[in-house]
């Protein structure tokens, strides 16, 4: 009886930690996606345009 809580608290504490690694995972790309829209030197519309490739694009 014994053997099997262990075991079956080790197994509850495996998926916190899978899924709290999943959702920190989730989390940080999320936040890196959004760090590649910039608004700097936007006009009042959010929109630019850039310099090296010369177009014109809005965020």
């Amino acid at each position: 009886m014994v053997l099997f809580q262990v075991s079956f608290t080790l197994n509850n504490m495996k998926k916190k930690v899978f899924l709290a690694s999943f959702l920190s995972t989730v989390l940080l790309l999320c936040l890196s996606y959004e760090g590649l829209a910039h608004s700097g030197r936007t006009n009042s519309d959010g929109c630019h345009r850039e310099t090296k490739t010369d177009t014109y694009h809005c965020h």
